[in-house]
């Protein structure tokens, strides 16, 4: 499709201490099919992600456990 629709997804991340830590869940979410871009806000502990409508909100949520923090 030429132009599918995107949204906006904003999770709360926990567990994140510092600037290395914000990396490595723009990482994770990165790799996650659909997702366009992640922007990580350490001091707000959110992750704020642009994706495709159709990405899975759950491998978002994985993607963060398993990068070693949770999603409260």
């Amino acid at each position: 499709m030429l132009f599918e629709k995107k949204k906006t997804v904003v999770l709360t991340v926990g567990g994140m201490m510092c600037q290395h830590c914000a990396g490595r869940v723009k990482e994770a979410l990165e790799k996650v099919a659909g997702v366009k871009s992640a922007v990580v806000d350490l001091d707000a502990g959110t992750a704020t992600v642009v994706c495709k409508e159709s990405a899975d909100e759950a491998a978002m949520r994985a993607a963060v456990v398993e990068a070693g923090f949770a999603v409260v």
